[in-house]
């Protein structure tokens, strides 16, 4: 099968944003590559599906999200680690602050519900304007604002955020760098 040059750019120049957005979802780096490599197979398989002059990324990102849907559905009955302490074995702590910042936010990322935290990874992390991750979600454009606007609520409740101050260095950080310029 002979893909045209343009569809085909398009395929693999939603592959990083297809690869940040299953890694959200899943957690899991390897699962993570499974799930954007079973999307693209899907995708190949069902080219003639596509509707040209329509937004590729939107159509990758929606078969990336039924694919999620459906393994979760499958792996319901599996254990899970609902105290985290098999995932806490499995990474080493973190020697700066900016590691520790990540981890901190990947956390509060974690702790909120599914909906929201896709809603906000589609429009803050992927680009995704409100319209198009409600097409890829399958719900009205109000409900994805509403799940952005109750994440970013709800991440900066987790991570303590009360101001523009509270990204960055710290104000002893701050002093240090303001003195050597």
């Amino acid at each position: 099968m002979k893909l045209d040059p343009s569809v085909r750019d398009a395929v693999l120049a939603a592959v990083p944003s297809l690869r940040a957005f299953a890694i959200s979802l899943s957690g899991n780096v390897d699962r993570a590559d499974d799930l954007v490599q079973e999307t693209m197979l899907r995708a190949l398989a069902n080219i003639n599906s596509f509707q040209p002059g329509t937004n590729m990324s939107a159509w990758l990102f929606t078969i990336l999200r039924n694919l999620f849907r459906s393994e979760y559905r499958k792996r319901r009955r599996e254990v899970e680690d609902t105290d985290g302490s098999y995932a806490d074995s499995l990474k080493s702590h973190p020697e700066q602050v900016g590691r520790v910042e990540f981890e901190e936010f990947r956390v509060a990322l974690g702790k909120l519900p599914p909906d929201q935290r896709e809603a906000l990874i589609l429009v803050g992390a992927s680009g995704f304007s409100y319209e198009e991750a409600a097409e890829i979600c399958g719900c009205a454009v109000g409900t994805i604002k509403s799940r952005v606007n109750r994440a970013r609520g709800r991440l900066a409740e987790l991570m303590q955020i009360e101001g523009a101050d509270d990204f960055g260095p710290d104000h002893t950080t701050r002093a240090v760098l303001a003195d050597s310029t």
